[in-house]
């Protein structure tokens, strides 16, 4: 799925339906941190109009799924927490290349940005069918095909952008680090965790 290498076991969704205002505190944080990023991206390449108009509705739909996790917190008594380090996603800026072009910089963000929906995709595939609580099932059901959305507009726009770039081998690296990565994560309550 996605093209990455390692899926997330089933059995995560049972961790993460153990501790359910964990997840969805971590997960709330999740959409806010992508709207964020869709920001930064316009704000440093804001020549490319095509990227200013798909990145601001991004950044408006992240935010739209962050009030909707706030409201589902809300509505079952849980109180949203305190912002999560997100390992997982450091890990990835890590790997991101900043040392190069302007140009090179600029791809890895959009590919730092494609596998994280990536992944954050896959997760909700896992979440809506195996956990039992069937109106989280169907909210991360929705969020699954949204997320997908999001990977192909980035993936698209490293891509179309690239000037110095091998897009799809940088890609392809990209997969295999994070496919290496994931081995070390899915035993806790976290989106990427």
């Amino acid at each position: 799925m996605l093209g990455l290498k390692l899926l997330t076991d089933p059995r995560w969704a049972n961790i993460a339906e153990g501790n359910l205002e964990e997840i969805l505190t971590d997960h709330a944080w999740c959409e806010q941190k992508a709207a964020s990023n869709a920001i930064t991206l316009i704000t440093q390449n804001s020549e490319h109009q095509d990227l200013v108009d798909e990145l601001t509705a991004i950044a408006l739909e992240e935010l739209e799924h962050f009030q909707m996790v706030i409201n589902i917190i809300k509505e079952r008594g849980y109180t949203l927490g305190r912002e999560r380090k997100d390992d997982y996603v450091g890990r990835l800026v890590k790997f991101s290349k900043k040392d190069g072009s302007r140009n090179q910089a600029f791809i890895d963000r959009l590919l730092f940005a494609a596998m994280i929906e990536a992944r954050s995709c896959e997760r909700f595939r896992v979440l809506s069918q195996n956990i039992k609580d069937e109106e989280l099932a169907k909210f991360y059901h929705e969020l699954m095909v949204s997320e997908a959305t999001h990977y192909t507009t980035f993936l698209n726009f490293a891509r179309k952008y690239t000037v110095d770039v091998d897009v799809d081998k940088r890609w392809k690296e990209w997969l295999e680090f994070e496919g290496n990565l994931i081995q070390s994560y899915g035993n806790k309550e976290a989106i990427h965790g």
